[in-house]
């Protein structure tokens, strides 16, 4: 039974919903601050069931999976379904979900608030598309500094946003939940001691220094890269592990559900989280595989990127390359992996920052806006 007091939420975003962790942690934090949370999102021929949940979804059935018509058609259906739906509060998660949330709080008169996972008109996808990247920028130059209430990943994110529209950002990182971790066998994990794992898990796009990290272990022995997840550059990928001889020591293992990739993420020896410098988006990440690699205590080795380096220095528990050419990698993968002195040194300090980093501590920032705002 609904409370008379509870406040109703929509949450929406342009994801299937099934491996958006950041949007499931904020709605379930909602869900315990007592609001009734549905999360709308959309669903795909070969999207998996969405796993039960504490709250309600919702995913949109659509003509357009992607380019300008999907994001046209998720808009309209969306703001459609917001229309005539009761809510109290709105919640848009990205630049394109906004556009419909913006024209029904507008309509509803109720409040929005935006979470911007990243600095959406600088990511890579929109370098060498100026047409694409305008519009974009169109949208949120006419939205944005409307925005009362919003929030975002990063400091250096919130910074750009308050500057450029003169609309305050709160910062919540997306950091993971405290868990304990399992150790489980890696898929294709070669049984020797002697061989060290290293681990890249996440989208598998563009200027995630992936292909960067095959071609370093051309230079590397008794080294495995595992390689946890999808996307656009998957298939390229590939042949370039068969073109360049390595289908022994990189290893795909494809996109995993959160609860199997826990266990498969505490084993390896280093994290990778390696971006490429296209663009602002990139530059100033602070991606959430980096603080799952910190939860499961392994050490990392980051871009040496404003947001990443600084999580880094402050903790000591990893390594920072100013390279990403393939045998200088190789060099700083060398090092991070062998040198037991300051392995010693992060694993300890991997302690601390992976009980500071978690959910349970960031989330009090989302909690504080959201009592400010139905107050």
């Amino acid at each position: 039974m609904k409370h008379k007091s509870q406040k109703r939420i929509i949450v929406s975003v342009t994801n299937d919903l099934v491996v958006d962790n950041r949007v499931h942690k904020v709605c379930t934090t909602l869900k315990n601050m007592e609001f009734e949370v549905l999360l709308v999102g959309r669903i795909l021929p070969k999207s998996l069931p969405v796993n039960p949940r504490e709250y309600k979804t919702k995913r949109l059935h659509l003509l357009f999976a992607k380019g300008p018509l999907f994001y046209a058609e998720f808009n309209f259906r969306l703001l459609l379904f917001l229309l005539f739906s009761p809510t109290d509060v709105l919640l848009a998660n990205d630049l394109d979900a906004l556009a419909a949330n913006f024209l029904a709080a507008k309509f509803k008169n109720i409040p929005l608030v935006y979470d911007s996972h990243e600095y959406f008109t600088e990511v890579p996808e929109l370098i060498g598309r100026p047409r694409a990247k305008r519009i974009w920028e169109w949208l949120e130059r006419k939205m944005v500094p409307k925005l009362k209430y919003a929030y975002t990943v990063c400091e250096s994110i919130a910074k750009i946003y308050e500057e450029k529209y003169g609309t305050p950002f709160r910062v919540v990182r997306n950091l993971p939940n405290s868990r304990i971790y399992q150790i489980n066998k890696a898929p294709n994990k070669i049984d020797d001691d002697d061989i060290k794992t290293i681990l890249y898990q996440g989208a598998l796009n563009i200027g995630r220094g992936l292909e960067q990290a095959i071609r370093a272990m051309k230079y590397l022995d008794n080294v495995q890269l595992n390689i946890i997840g999808d996307g656009d550059i998957k298939s390229d990928l590939e042949k370039l592990v068969a073109k360049l001889n390595l289908n022994n020591k990189v290893k795909f293992a494809g996109r995993l559900p959160l609860e199997e990739l826990s266990k498969l993420t505490p084993q390896a020896d280093l994290g990778l989280s390696i971006e490429e410098d296209l663009g602002l988006n990139y530059r100033y990440a602070l991606p959430n595989k980096l603080f799952d690699y910190i939860q499961a205590k392994v050490p990392v080795l980051v871009t040496n990127f404003p947001e990443m380096a600084a999580v880094v220095n402050q903790y000591q528990i990893g390594a920072i390359t100013n390279s990403l050419e393939p045998k200088e990698l190789a060099e700083t993968i060398e090092r991070a992996l062998t040198d037991e002195k300051i392995r010693n040194k992060w694993k300890k300090n991997l302690e601390m920052a992976s009980s500071e980093l978690v959910w349970e501590n960031e989330e009090k920032i989302l909690k504080e806006l959201f009592l400010n705002l139905i107050n």
